[in-house]
């Protein structure tokens, strides 16, 4: 997953000190959306997501047919404030021809940019385009498979008193699919692994073990979508320390 470094949510605590004898307040918590180094966002609670507002079908290649034709593309692109997709990246791989088609259709489509506070910003996406064996229309499809999660109440922090918190865990601000769902089926069974992450003073993963896995290559998949998460960091009496915490991970089709 080639996006460059990725945005987080900004983690603030701000405690005011003791003044003329009077007690300290309380730490006010307050955690925001943020972009990467470039500028740019993704879709998550304070970030809406793109959508498509004039779609162009995907063309199906002349000379293939059968189930070859069956499949799909998935793309990560940027779309900028002008609804323009730009930065175009392949995820999965349905073949030259059409993963070429796929990505004309996009660049021919219109779409209307994500918002932040009401005002259009850059946000990262990622777009599925669907073949099927009838050759009916492959249209692009939004499917946000990376995303900025809603922080917890300011209640998370704080005791039955509403006293800071002694103790916080990790909590997971931003997450990665590890798979793409199989359009074709239609009833999915989803089955879930469960990873153990070391989560850094940064919100960082600095290690991540296998919990309860599921094999058949899943496991692979579960641990390097996990490196790509962030967190709010463990805390101890307000200050940020290193800690575990276990993430599930769903996968679907199996």
């Amino acid at each position: 997953m080639d996006k460059g470094k990725l945005g987080t949510l900004v983690f603030i605590s701000i405690a005011s000190s003791c003044l003329n004898g009077q007690p300290a307040t309380q730490p006010v918590w307050a955690v925001h959306q943020s972009p990467d180094e470039s500028g740019i966002y993704y879709a998550g609670p304070e970030v809406s997501a793109p959508r498509l507002v004039s779609v162009m079908p995907a063309v199906y290649p002349a000379d293939t047919s059968g189930k070859d034709v069956q499949g799909m593309t998935v793309l990560a692109m940027v779309i900028g404030t002008d609804g323009a997709p730009s930065q175009i990246q392949l995820l999965h791989s349905h073949g030259d021809v059409y993963d070429q088609a796929a990505i004309e259709a996009v660049q021919q489509s219109v779409f209307e940019p994500g918002k932040l506070a009401g005002k259009p910003v850059p946000v990262w996406i990622d777009v599925r385009v669907v073949f099927r064996a009838n050759r009916a229309q492959a249209l692009p499809q939004v499917v946000i498979t990376e995303r900025d999660l809603a922080p917890p109440e300011e209640s998370f922090f704080e005791d039955k008193h509403h006293r800071p918190a002694g103790y916080t865990p990790p909590v997971l601000i931003h997450t990665v699919d590890a798979d793409f769902a199989d359009p074709f089926v239609r009833n999915p069974i989803v089955q879930v692994a469960t990873v153990t992450v070391t989560v850094g003073v940064d919100g960082l993963p600095k290690a991540v073990l296998m919990r309860r896995g599921l094999g058949f290559g899943l496991d692979k998949k579960a641990i390097a979508a996990v490196w790509h998460d962030r967190f709010l960091p463990a805390t101890k009496n307000g200050k940020p320390v290193q800690d575990l915490v276990d993430v599930k991970v769903e996968f679907a089709n199996l």
